[in-house]
């Protein structure tokens, strides 16, 4: 069956699922492989929860009526989501960066759906699946796409603006973000910059925060729109980010001046597409961080800042500047290890270690195995998240603001379960 006949049956309900435990009534099921599954095995299961077909690219499976065999199962998603994406020729916004992706991707679509019936990326599904996954929820009703693409090696961007062919485009930053897949910072810039030679080679247009002297070099001879402090002002970040556009103020629910790039995008982004000021506030206000992300908790009389979805040591820097920054008189800083930084790792975590140390926290803890490592001084460390739990009881929080911070591998919203 070629993809056309495969888009035809698709476009009956808008409708694909690669996982038998949320399938959904007339839904395609895509068997996918994996190091450590086989989606072919469960094909007749999905078929039998309503699934009206199921792709499959193992002819022991091809057992059905419903079943239909393909030479690979993932190529073929990732085929359909292009042929989809010319289909239904919306505008779709791109958006990669090594900090803020995700935080950017919902703020755009927070701001943008006040006025457009809008469909995003859920969650951070930015890669290789993700994408086609997202592309393939747009429906004939979506007016405006937002799909957010993820990388550590280069030619992933490139790969996924083949098949998202973006109209538009965003990179929230160039930071030190796997470094360990792209092998250098250069490498970095230049692998997040494959979306702006997208862009340039198909005519679209880039949205440029032009006080990043990055975007700025990068984004050299496209088309761009561009933002700054002089068009959307930052105010205030103690704790939350505060910014003032035509003459509104946004009183965001977002911790930290580095978020101000992501707010700014959001509202420069609504306003390149005509929503109104006064919805672009309302969106941004409504707007509160979730999963870990820059959450503001609070027990008893402490004030918890909870930021353990992922780390890198750009975003580490910037959480610790900011968190010098707030006007508060006890602090406690707990970090965790920040992965895939390859032969650096150990220069990075020792430079993290060395700024925390500087800033004359009241109380520093840092906690993983690269961290343990370190010849921090004014701080405590720990070779893993047990010995850390073990010493919990030395740690007093009563009026106390903390930040916690580590790559998602370390899971320190577990700190929570201590206090």
């Amino acid at each position: 069956m070629n993809i056309e006949d495969i888009y035809k049956l698709y476009s009956k309900n808008y409708l694909v699922d690669t996982d038998t435990r949320t399938i959904r009534n007339r839904t395609i099921y895509f068997a996918l492989r994996g190091e450590n599954f086989n989606g072919n095995k469960f094909a007749l299961e999905a078929i039998n929860k309503g699934a009206a077909y199921a792709i499959v690219d193992d002819k022991k499976y091809n057992n059905h009526s419903k079943t239909i065999l393909v030479e690979n199962v993932l190529s073929t998603l990732q085929e359909l989501a292009t042929y989809h994406r010319k289909i239904i020729d919306i505008p779709i916004i791109s958006l990669t960066g090594s900090n803020g992706k995700t935080t950017t991707k919902e703020l755009i679509n927070s701001v943008l759906s006040k006025k457009y019936n809008t469909t995003a990326t859920t969650g951070n599904l930015n890669n290789h699946i993700g994408v086609p996954l997202t592309l393939l929820s747009m429906t004939p009703k979506t007016q405006i796409g937002i799909v957010e693409m993820g990388a550590n090696h280069l030619k992933e961007i490139e790969f996924l603006c083949t098949i998202t062919q973006p109209n538009f485009g965003y990179i929230t930053n160039f930071g030190k973000a796997h470094l360990e897949g792209f092998g250098s910072f250069e490498g970095i810039i230049q692998g997040k910059s494959e979306l702006y030679s997208y862009i340039k080679k198909n005519n679209g247009t880039a949205f440029i925060n032009s006080s990043d002297s990055l975007q700025v070099q990068q984004s050299k001879k496209l088309k761009t729109v561009s933002f700054d402090q002089n068009i959307i002002k930052f105010l205030d970040a103690n704790p939350f980010v505060q910014v003032s556009f035509n003459h509104h103020i946004i009183k965001s629910n977002l911790i930290g001046d580095y978020n101000y790039g992501n707010i700014a995008a959001a509202i420069a982004i609504g306003d390149y597409f005509k929503v109104s000021t006064a919805l672009i506030k309302e969106a941004i206000e409504e707007y509160i961080p979730k999963n870990n992300r820059s959450q503001i908790i609070e027990k008893g009389s402490a004030k918890i800042i909870l930021d353990a979805y992922n780390a890198n040591p750009s975003s580490m820097e910037a959480a610790l500047e900011n968190f010098k920054n707030l006007k508060d008189d006890y602090k406690i800083v707990i970090l965790g290890d920040m992965f895939e930084l390859g032969a650096s790792s150990k220069t990075e975590h020792e430079k993290i270690a060395e700024l925390a140390a500087s800033f004359n926290f009241d109380q520093v803890f840092l906690i993983g195995k690269a961290f343990s490592t370190t010849s921090a001084k004014n701080a405590l460390t720990f070779d893993s998240f047990k010995s850390f739990k073990d010493s919990i009881p030395s740690i007093n929080i009563n009026q106390s603001t903390i930040l916690i911070k580590g790559s998602r591998g370390m899971a320190l919203e577990r700190v929570l379960d201590l206090f």
